[in-house]
């Protein structure tokens, strides 16, 4: 089990010589505007610190959020520092083109150049899951990915799908995300289950295989 033990907002800055220094290792959470970053922020960490809106571009700046989680087993007890960073949505903001052409700037500089960076949560809207942009941005992450990194995608919005569908991301093998957690079936998601995911993925702890032993 994962407990949120401590979180809250830190700063935002426009790009990367404002960052807070790289000294906890952070998680980067990137999808289109809309697709549910900041919600999906705040069921992670227990709060609702991250700004969501049904605005397209709320998300402007790049937000960190420290939190602390206590990962308990039945016979361990650790506990782990991370960062959490919203950054701006890419595909809908009714922004100008210089303005656009500054974001991915700052943004790029700091996905390439945060050495604190280990993770990238590619968030995806399951209803929508083969768009130009997100084959996009996956392509460019993988070709700039360090030995260090990883990428973990979720897909969001689970709720709107029919049955059938929910059904084809569960054979997939998906890791999904819903406003109602009641209706996923944990094996395959569910905000406990991304937790499990994350702290795998950004330091490598297989949780579930520790459980079962």
């Amino acid at each position: 089990m994962i407990i949120v033990k401590e979180a809250k907002f830190v700063t935002s800055a426009l790009k990367l010589d404002g960052c807070p220094p790289p000294d906890i290792t952070e998680i980067a959470f990137l999808g289109r505007s809309n697709v549910g970053k900041s919600s999906l922020i705040n069921a992670l960490l227990d709060k609702k610190l991250a700004k969501s809106s049904s605005t397209p571009g709320k998300t402007q700046l790049i937000n960190f959020f420290s939190a602390i989680w206590e990962e308990k087993t039945e016979n361990t007890k650790r506990c782990f520092p991370l960062f959490f960073i919203d950054l701006p949505g890419f595909g809908y903001a009714k922004v100008s083109k210089q303005t656009k052409k500054e974001w991915e700037a700052n943004i790029w500089e700091f996905l390439t150049r945060r050495i604190s960076l280990k993770l990238f949560v590619h968030l995806i809207d399951s209803r929508h899951t083969k768009l130009e942009i997100d084959l996009y941005v996956e392509n460019i992450l993988k070709k700039s990915l360090r030995g260090d990194q990883n990428i973990l995608k979720v897909y969001t919005k689970f709720d709107k799908l029919s049955k059938n569908d929910q059904n084809k991301l569960y054979g997939a093998n998906a890791l999904v995300v819903s406003n109602n957690d009641k209706i996923i079936n944990k094996k395959y998601g569910g905000r406990d289950k991304i937790r499990e995911n994350i702290l795998k993925a950004a330091f490598g702890i297989d949780i579930l295989r520790r459980d079962n032993e």
